[in-house]
This record gives structure tokens, C-alpha cells and sequence, in this order.
């Protein structure tokens, strides 16, 4: 592909992306405006211009599954070599990479979770250690790690960011918290998660030796949903810069809706504030989502006054209404819903297209119950990860085993050949339940297999790659069902249809959301939940609960709700009945509508002189079957329904004399 032809697959706005290699650059992406085929594309041209060496280019993104997918467009664009990692894998790579020159030894290992290292801490603190205590103090030594606060600092910082007394400890104990917890990391000889980030940060304020090499290595960064940056990200990202400039950042600050673990859109809203000489470029052309769920998701984050939003403008086919429905409980919701999707796949929507969003992980149950009983399968996002199924992880060693005999042909016989030895069938089981889940995770390996043959061309040796990879990334192939999910989870994907549920106060806003920034939040990802439909979005709350009072529709809804209508008078809704025919006709018979007018002037005037209603001489329908038909004859006006053989001789040949006036004037 030529460069020309490269640039030609993008819009002007995209285009201006891409080609903007030297400097900093800002890109205020709106949801569905093609961000990441800007940057995909942007590396791609900055390589095949020779401006970019792909081994001097990291490209950073905040999940693994993002970065897989963008290693994945680049090799189909030609380019390899280039670096897309999340800001905690580059920042491993490199600490485990230069730890034995900067601190010897190996790297102490990573604590996949800190729960049981905060309730150690909080236990010699005499603080409680029962699981959402101890989740609650976890979730807030990780903010204030990520915000680069520490114990002398906590109280000050925590008031100035509006923190809350956690798990209704005073700002004192959790400072004391913070120093415990450290000390219990050293006593166990592991690091956390932001230790990875916060070590390299020392190691390359004290080493600049390490820091230049660093530096040699990576020229050209590359940040993906720049919106999330933490403090300590930012911090870390400005010690790989250095005074060079050459940072393109990406984010929509409308998507915003992480600050409580320390996200701040603050770097993105004040891009140009930190680079003067930055250029800013904002993609507005939303290509995934219909116009009508694009005005509903404007309307519903406009209230917003975050700096640098944009506000989108789709570029698809005008198609259905969002729809919006009110249900009597939790039950008729989630019956509802599940009988929905059944309409929706008895019209060929594929069940991995369609997702139920929710604010809470616990609305999932409903969902579960009501879409087993309707034989509808799902899968739940966050739950058991799809590597690690048994099933899974068998077919991969069996896998492994064929690309090793070198078996040849085409990808997808093969693969179905090794799936079958496994248990895996064409058809899918009947019965739901655990059968189910096993065929619909197999059949993911089969799906990717037809995909991977239809775009690359891969053998079977470049499949269990692209697995392994995936497998280390935790990048899941599609499952074919119903996506159940929470919003927060949801963020960055998107599908066909798409069920936000439980739209009531209480739940959305979330009663646990305090003051403006909290509401506001709220409010973003609400946002984000309707900028997940591509053409299908079902809005929905159930008004109430057993031993629950009523609930009331969330606030951010009530200016698109729509409201019903009133109710109007006889003559008023036939005059609207009447108009709504006509502007019917005329659209449908625009060459017939002259004649249609003549004849309802005719009327008018018979009407008039016989002192009765115009129907009563001849219906609006006859009048349109006579613009329509034009009868030359008697005989066949007489056919015409609503014509019969008084009216035929009071008034045929005036109406055939009108008819042949009209036809011949054309």
C-alpha cells in the first residue's frame, strides 16, 4: 500500500492526525470517531516516512486488550516492531530490565492482589478486616499511591480532593494505614502494582545513566485514553520525554469516569497549558453509533462543562428510535429485556452484538435468571478469565501439538479437526448451563481461527501465536452471547445493541455519589453506557422493587424521556389524521397530488351548496383512488369503492370532466 493510499482510508480530520508527526499533538476524540485507526494509521506513516523508527516508537494504552488490538492493526498496515504496552507493562520491561543495575537482584514478585497484605495491615492496626472494610482501605492506598500521596500528606490531600472518611476511618488512621502497609510489603519481600510505576520513577530521577538509555530506546510516545492518566503515570511519562516534545496524546475528556481511583482529565482539558506549542485536532465524525443514539448521548452529557469536550456528529444512516421503557420491578425488567434480545436474534442479530449494561455488579443476577429461562446464553465480563478455562487451556496444548507435526492446509479445517478431538461439536448443545459455556468458549477458537484465515492468511503455527499472545494479554476472543456488564467495565467496546438497565435514581446517579464532581461523573458514564450502540439502544428502569419504595427515573434522563402525549379533541386529531394522509400522498404520488386538490376543491363547493359535511358527498379515501386510477369511463369510476350508483349519477361526469381537464394538461 502506498502512502497516498494509506492516508486515503482516512477522513481529513484523521488525516491530519496521521500526518502530524513532529511536536506535541492533542487528539480530543469523541466516542466512535475512529481514534485508534487515527494513531494506527499515524504510526503506520510516520514509519513508511522514515520520520519513526518502529523499535524508537511506544505506543501506550491502558489495557492489554487495547494494546493487542493495536499491534494487531499495525501488522495488518505492514508495520512490526513498534512497542504497544500498558503504562504498567512498559514500565515492567524496564524495571526488569535494569533492576539488577540499579538495585541488584532480581525483582521481588508482584502481589497479584493487595487485599490480604491490607488486612494484615489493617489487623496489627486494630482496624476491622472484614471484606468490604478491607476492599474500601485497598481501594484507597492504591488512589493515594497513583495520586503520588504519601502518609505525612494524606490528610491534607485527601480533604483537598473531597475524600470521604473510608470505612469510617479518620484521615489520621489512614495515614498510620499507609506506613503499616509498606512495611508489611518489606516484610513479605513483594511489591504492588504502582510499586512498578513508583520505583522506575526513583531509578530514573537518581540514575541518568539509565535514564538516557531509556530515552535512546523510546523517541516518539504515543498515549491512548489520555483522560485516565494518573499523577503518577503523567509523572513517569515526563521522565521518559524528557525535554523532547514528541508526545501525541489521545482521549475524550467526556469519557472521564475513573477519577476515584486517580484518573484526572486534568492533563488532557490542559494539554496546550503544557505545551505551548501544541496542535490540537478533534474528531467529531462518529461512525459507529446511528443519529439517534448520537442526539441522545449529546443531550445527555451537554449539562457537562468539562473543559475540551467535543460533541459528536454520526455519520451513519438515520435508522430505528432509541427506545425507552418503564417497568413495574427488577423481575419485569429483566424479563423484558430477555424477551427483546430473543426478537433481536430471531432477526438475526448475533448474540455476542448485544450487552446489558448496568451500574452495579450486582444487578447481574436478574439478568442471569431471566435470560436462562428464555434458553438466551451469556457470558459476564470480569468473570473467570477465558484462558484460563480447562477446556481452553486444553484445546491450546492440543493446538500447540498440531502446528508442531507441521500439519498443513487450511487454518480453519485444521483447527476444527483439533477442536472436535476435544468435545467440541458443530452445533451447539440444546441445554444451558455449564454444556453451554464450554461449546460457546471452544467455538470462540474456532470463530477466531475463520477470521484470522479470512484477513492474514495464517497458518497454524501463527495461530497458537496469536493465542499465546492473547493469553498473556488476557485478550479473549469473542463468546457468542449476551455481554451482561457494568458500565465501567464497558468502556471501550461496543456493539450492535445495547440494554442500559436500571436507569433510576439511586442507581444512576449511584446514592453513593457525592457532590458535583461525583454526580458529574455519573453523568460521563451514563454517557459512555449509550455510546456503546452501534443501532440498537433500549433505555430502561423499573419503578420499583419488593420492600423497596418507588423509584423515580434517573435526572439524566428526564430532558430526553419522552413524555406522553396530551390528549386532544375529535376534530383536532382528524385534522391531524387528515394532514398526516395527505403529506403521505404526496410523498408516495406527487404527480397525482394536483388532481387530488382539484377534486377536494370540487367537493368543497358541493359540499357547501347541499349544506352538509364534505365527507358526506364523497370520502377523502375515494378522492385519492380517483387521483390515483384517473377513470376515463363511467363504468370504471363506478369500480372505485366509495362510488355507488346515486353518487355515480348525481356527480360521474362532472368527476370524469375534472379527471380529463387534468390529463390533459400534462
Amino acid at each position: 500500500m502506498e502512502n497516498d493510499e494509506l492516508l486515503s482510508h482516512l477522513d481529513p480530520e484523521q488525516r491530519e492526525v496521521a500526518t502530524t508527526l513532529r511536536g506535541p499533538l492533542c487528539v480530543r476524540a469523541g466516542a466512535g470517531t475512529g481514534k485508534t485507526r487515527a494513531i494506527t494509521y499515524r504510526i503506520a506513516y510516520g514509519v513508511r516516512t522514515g520520520v519513526f523508527q518502529p523499535n524508537h516508537v511506544l505506543a501506550v494504552t491502558f489495557t492489554s486488550r487495547a494494546a493487542g488490538e493495536m499491534r494487531s492493526r499495525l501488522r495488518d498496515l505492514g508495520v512490526s516492531g513498534v512497542s504497544a504496552q500498558t503504562f504498567h507493562a512498559a514500565a515492567l520491561r524496564q524495571l526488569s530490565y535494569f533492576w539488577s543495575t540499579a538495585v541488584g537482584g532480581r525483582v521481588p514478585p508482584i502481589a497479584e492482589h493487595k487485599l490480604s497484605l491490607v488486612s494484615q495491615a489493617a489487623g496489627q492496626l486494630g482496624m476491622s478486616t472484614d471484606r468490604v472494610s478491607v476492599r474500601d482501605l485497598a481501594s484507597e492506598v492504591e488512589w493515594s499511591k497513583v495520586s503520588l500521596v504519601t502518609p505525612e500528606n494524606y490528610a491534607e490531600r485527601a480533604a483537598q480532593s473531597g475524600r470521604a472518611a473510608v470505612a469510617g476511618y479518620s484521615a489520621p488512621e489512614i495515614s498510620q494505614l499507609l506506613r503499616t502497609y509498606e512495611d508489611v510489603k518489606t516484610n513479605r519481600n513483594v511489591i504492588d502494582f504502582e510499586d512498578v510505576l513508583l520505583i522506575l520513577v526513583g531509578i530514573l530521577l537518581d540514575r541518568p545513566d539509565i535514564t538516557r538509555a531509556v530515552r535512546d530506546q523510546y523517541r516518539h510516545f504515543v498515549v491512548d485514553e489520555y483522560q485516565d492518566v494518573s499523577p503518577l503515570q503523567h509523572r513517569l511519562l515526563q521522565l521518559w520525554l524528557g525535554d523532547r516534545k514528541e508526545l501525541c496524546v489521545v482521549g475524550d475528556v467526556s469519557q472521564t469516569i475513573y477519577s476515584f481511583t486517580g484518573a484526572s482529565s486534568h492533563y488532557l482539558a490542559h494539554f496546550v497549558q503544557e505545551y505551548p506549542q501544541a496542535k490540537v485536532v478533534e474528531l467529531v465524525r462518529d461512525y459507529r453509533s446511528t443519529p439517534q443514539i448520537v442526539t441522545t448521548a449529546n443531550q445527555v452529557i451537554a449539562p457537562d462543562s468539562s473543559e475540551g469536550a467535543v460533541r459528536l456528529v454520526s455519520q451513519l444512516p438515520s435508522s430505528v428510535p432509541v427506545q425507552w421503557n418503564e417497568y413495574a420491578d427488577d423481575v419485569a425488567e429483566a424479563e423484558g429485556i430477555a424477551s427483546h434480545i430473543a426478537n433481536l436474534r430471531e432477526r438475526g442479530v448475533p448474540l455476542h452484538e448485544i450487552a446489558i449494561l448496568y451500574r452495579t455488579n450486582a444487578q447481574s443476577a436478574e439478568f442471569e435468571s431471566a435470560l436462562s429461562k428464555a434458553g438466551i446464553g451469556y457470558s459476564i465480563r470480569g468473570s473467570e478469565r477465558f484462558f484460563s478455562r480447562r477446556e481452553v487451556r486444553e484445546a491450546m496444548v492440543a493446538m500447540r501439538a498440531a502446528a508442531r507435526s507441521g500439519v498443513e492446509g487450511k487454518l480453519s479445517t485444521n483447527v476444527r479437526t483439533v477442536l472436535r478431538q476435544t468435545g467440541w461439536r458443530d452445533e451447539a448443545p440444546e441445554q444451558t448451563g455449564a454444556a453451554r459455556d464450554r461449546w460457546e468458549a471452544l467455538n470462540a477458537l474456532n470463530t477466531l481461527a475463520f477470521e484470522l484465515e479470512e484477513s492474514r492468511g495464517a497458518s497454524m503455527l501463527e495461530f497458537v501465536q496469536e493465542l499465546e499472545e492473547r493469553a498473556q494479554l488476557q485478550n479473549a476472543p469473542e463468546v457468542d452471547g449476551v455481554t451482561l456488564s457494568s458500565l465501567h467495565a464497558a468502556k471501550g467496546l461496543e456493539w450492535d445493541s445495547v440494554f442500559l438497565a436500571g436507569m433510576s435514581e439511586g442507581l444512576m446517579p449511584i446514592s453513593l455519589a457525592k457532590g458535583e464532581a461525583g454526580v458529574a461523573e455519573e453523568r460521563r458514564l451514563a454517557y459512555v453506557g449509550i455510546t456503546r450502540a452501534k443501532q440498537h439502544l433500549l433505555i430502561s428502569y423499573a419503578k420499583g422493587n419488593a420492600g423497596r419504595g418507588n423509584r423515580k427515573m434517573s435526572r439524566f434522563l428526564e430532558s430526553v424521556w419522552p413524555q406522553p402525549a396530551k390528549p386532544v379533541s375529535r376534530t383536532t386529531s382528524y385534522r391531524q389524521r387528515r394532514a398526516a394522509q395527505v403529506e403521505e400522498f404526496a410523498a408516495q404520488h406527487p404527480e397525482d397530488l394536483d388532481l387530488l386538490e382539484q377534486l377536494m376543491e370540487w367537493r368543497t363547493g358541493v359540499a357547501a351548496e347541499l349544506d352538509r359535511p364534505a365527507y358526506t358527498v364523497l370520502h377523502d379515501t375515494t378522492l385519492r383512488a380517483i387521483a390515483i386510477a384517473k377513470p376515463a369511463e363511467l363504468a370504471q369510476l363506478g369500480r372505485i369503492k366509495g362510488i355507488g350508483s346515486t353518487k355515480l349519477a348525481a356527480w360521474g361526469e362532472t368527476i370524469l370532466s375534472i379527471v380529463a381537464a387534468s390529463t390533459s394538461r400534462r
